[in-house]
């Protein structure tokens, strides 16, 4: 398996990946208009990588990885992560705990010294992943959309 930063020719494949679930079914589109912009304005920020896992020239998973600067733990920086997926045909093979893995050792790359993330209350199956990996739970996490 390869791990890189994704290209936008990568968006058709990760765009797939969110929208094949309950949850990004409601909320993800066809149109890939909004994705390549939004892709633009990561690749344009150096603290900001999509990460891809590929095997045989098709990409199978995917995570979007932030470092960030804080003021508070005396000053740590942490790393973020989110939209982590992988294709359903390849889940529980062990490609999403290298692509975390891949992660954390960028995050550790970058100086941080923490890996943080959330999962949406309904995705029990994700809960008892990142439980595996060594996740805690140990916040709680809030929401707001902004119009």
């Amino acid at each position: 398996m390869l791990f890189r930063t994704a290209t936008r020719a990568d968006l058709p494949a990760l765009v797939a990946m969110l929208a094949d679930d309950p949850l990004g079914q409601g909320r993800e589109s066809a149109d890939l208009a909004p994705y390549l912009a939004a892709f633009d304005r990561i690749a344009a920020q150096p603290m900001h990588q999509i990460i891809v896992a590929e095997t045989g020239g098709r990409v199978v998973a995917t995570c979007q990885l932030t470092i960030l600067d804080g003021l508070s733990r005396q000053g740590m920086t942490r790393a973020l992560v989110e939209a982590v997926r992988t294709v359903p045909d390849l889940r529980g093979q062990g490609i999403g705990a290298a692509l975390m893995a891949e992660a954390e050792a960028r995050a550790r790359a970058a100086g941080a010294r923490m890996v943080q993330l959330t999962t949406d209350k309904s995705r029990l199956r994700a809960h008892a992943f990142y439980d595996r990996l060594g996740y805690a739970p140990s916040h709680l996490g809030y929401k707001k959309m902004l119009d």
